[in-house]
């Protein structure tokens, strides 16, 4: 079973400096119906203004994923940890018993256009800790990139939780597929662009909770930027 949420149909928070949609239930946005899916927690569709950003602020026991599509974010925290990210970098933070961290967009004047991604990990009250990795462009297309895993298999980050993300880029007659395991089930986040799953029609923004179904088919691309989450 496929059940897609329109981009128009998630929550939104507008601050002047942030252009925030919420897939799930996050701050002032609630919806009992959209408190996430499995382990996958939040997916926030962030703008933030140049010069702008989130001051320094706490986490606890989350797996933390920053998908830069557009700009720069800068981030500091807690660890002594401090780095931009840009499109094509993946940063993930493992919050574990307690982080500080803050995040801003430097340029003085461009836009930071970025996905932030909370998954609870499988253990609490662990060591926090900090990754980043690149993942260039011609390992996405085409093709689904693990680019975070239990294990940190085929390069990919390593979160604390039994869930795969993977990230595509599909445009013309591509077609990818992925295989779920019995008992599993995934989440399909379309970052921009166009695309069909399983034929349902996908456009920016959308979102779509997937169970018991063994065979997703990812074709029709147009430009398509897509998140693919494997979860318990």
């Amino acid at each position: 079973m496929i059940t897609l949420r329109r981009a128009d149909d998630r929550g939104r928070a507008r601050f002047g400096w942030l252009d925030s949609h919420h897939s799930f239930s996050f701050g002032q946005y609630y919806d009992p119906e959209q408190m996430g899916w499995g382990p996958l927690r939040v997916i926030n569709d962030d703008r933030v203004m140049p010069g702008a950003g989130f001051s320094t602020h706490g986490h606890s026991n989350m797996e933390i994923i920053s998908y830069v599509l557009e700009g720069a974010l800068q981030h500091r925290d807690s660890t002594g940890s401090g780095s931009v990210i840009r499109p094509g970098e993946v940063q993930l933070m493992s919050a574990g018993r307690g982080i500080m961290h803050s995040e801003y967009n430097p340029s003085a004047t461009e836009e930071v256009h970025f996905l932030q991604i909370w998954i609870e990990p499988e253990r609490r009250g662990t060591e926090p800790g900090y990754q980043q990795r690149a993942f260039p462009a011609d390992e996405l297309v085409g093709r689904l990139r693990l680019i975070a895993s239990p294990d940190g298999r085929h390069g990919s980050l390593t979160m604390k939780q039994d869930a795969l993300l993977y990230a595509g880029l599909l445009d013309g007659g591509e077609v990818v597929e992925h295989t779920l395991a019995p008992g599993r089930r995934a989440y399909v986040h379309l970052a921009r662009g166009e695309l069909t799953l399983n034929g349902q029609q996908m456009r920016a923004g959308d979102g779509a909770k997937i169970a018991e179904e063994a065979r997703l088919v990812f074709a029709e691309g147009k430009d398509a930027e897509f998140l693919l989450f494997d979860l318990p």
